[in-house]
């Protein structure tokens, strides 16, 4: 039995009890060669069920005993509580606790020694973003930990940073966004593995209710914030100048990093607008101190918000991790899209703002998430365009050189 696999039900027939006096010895003897851990370092609990009790798994039966715990998977001491369920039917075959101990070391002899799960370093490109909060549920639901990793997670203050990062071989994994695949066109030691979410409907243009900005068309020739050169922010801010016709510098950009700082400039009168999170907006209208004057969702009608990166060094030296990854992480989404108030209560703190924001941003930013991480060929090709039209690339890349779709769950090898 591979040491991965989990161990959900081992049923004991009464033939197989024979003999299991003597395994006791044998495996504290195997345990000393291999390192094999105890059972996490618990003590184990028999509890015998009578005549007509329902076993662990709903079945009726005479004499049922099992072992029980929290857990049911192998694991070591990192893992916390780990358990072997054991089932008898039929009669007393259990009666002698040496039988429930000898049952339990073969248990784990049978899984080998315990092994710890794979640690990933993985970075986040913006610390608040409500559409980066899949990795903190995920990690908090023990999903990437059931596909054996261990997230490491570090937070950057904007694009820019998160591929320094990247190239620096700081991390393993960045959660990012669309544009950056500008990055791997000149050259970054990555590629895009993952497009997790579709329209910009994360990001709007907030101003301050004392700044004298009533429409968009205000804005000409003013200064609104960013948090990094070549981010994401930094796109939606140049692309609204070039569909107001004023080209992609009519609105000046001060990159100023995460979202306090920017609102800190926008109330202190040093810019005119921010480009913040959806929820930050609510707030600010909450509190009476500004308003959404635009929205980015409804820049584009096909987009990439956010790409998964991985470095093309763990690609060629782990490619497994990669797919364990991507895997838990949309096993995340699927979680997500059934557990509003987990997902709330792990969002709420990160974004900075109230239960009830973190709700109203979860409703709308839900159905953004991509369910497959595939690339929209539209989507990739308005990004091209872009690039060039905002002088980021001489001429369009070949998108198709800048990802793959091989790591994604289902995909083929040939993919």
């Amino acid at each position: 039995m591979a040491v991965d696999q989990r161990l959900e039900m081992a049923r004991v027939e009464p033939g197989l009890a024979h003999g299991l006096d003597d395994a006791v010895h044998r495996i504290a003897r195997r345990r000393e060669r291999l390192g094999v851990m105890d059972l996490s370092g618990t003590s184990i609990e028999r509890d015998e069920i009578g005549e007509g009790a329902a076993d662990i798994n709903g079945d009726e039966g005479q004499g049922n005993s099992f072992l029980r715990g929290k857990s049911c998977r192998f694991a070591g001491a990192a893992q916390g509580p780990a358990f072997a369920i054991v089932a008898g039917k039929g009669g007393p075959i259990m009666k002698n606790s040496k039988w429930l101990v000898a049952l339990a070391a073969a248990l784990v002899l049978m899984a080998g020694p315990a092994a710890a799960d794979q640690t990933l370093r993985v970075g986040k490109a913006v610390t608040n973003a409500f559409t980066f909060t899949p990795l903190d549920v995920g990690m908090k639901a023990g999903i990437f930990k059931a596909h054996g990793l261990a997230i490491e997670e570090y937070n950057f203050g904007g694009s820019a940073k998160l591929q320094q990062g990247l190239a620096a071989n700081s991390i393993d994994i960045g959660i990012g966004s669309g544009p950056e695949l500008s990055f791997v066109a000149k050259g970054a030691p990555v590629l895009g593995v993952a497009a997790m979410a579709g329209k910009p409907a994360l990001l709007c243009l907030v101003v301050s209710d004392k700044g004298g900005i009533k429409t968009v068309a205000d804005l000409k020739g003013k200064t609104v914030s960013s948090s990094t050169v070549g981010s994401l922010t930094t796109w939606l801010v140049r692309e609204l100048s070039r569909q107001q016709g004023w080209g992609p510098d009519g609105i000046k950009i001060a990159y100023l990093g995460e979202e306090p700082e920017q609102l800190s400039a926008l109330f202190t009168g040093q810019t005119q607008g921010a480009t913040v999170q959806i929820a930050a907006g609510y707030r600010l209208e909450q509190e009476g101190r500004g308003r959404i004057l635009y929205r980015y969702g409804d820049i584009q009608s096909h987009f990439i918000i956010h790409v998964i990166f991985a470095r093309k060094a763990l690609i060629a030296s782990d490619p497994d991790a990669v797919r364990k990854f991507l895997a838990g992480w949309f096993e995340t989404i699927k979680y997500m899209e059934t557990h509003k108030d987990q997902v709330v209560e792990v969002a709420a703190p990160i974004m900075g703002v109230s239960p009830e924001l973190a709700g109203r941003a979860y409703d709308e930013l839900m159905p953004t998430f991509s369910r497959d991480g595939k690339f929209d060929p539209e989507a990739l090709k308005v990004l091209a365009r872009s690039y060039v039209e905002m002088n980021l690339l001489p001429q369009e890349p070949d998108m198709q050189t800048l990802i793959t779709e091989k790591f994604l769950p289902g995909a083929t090898a040939t993919q």
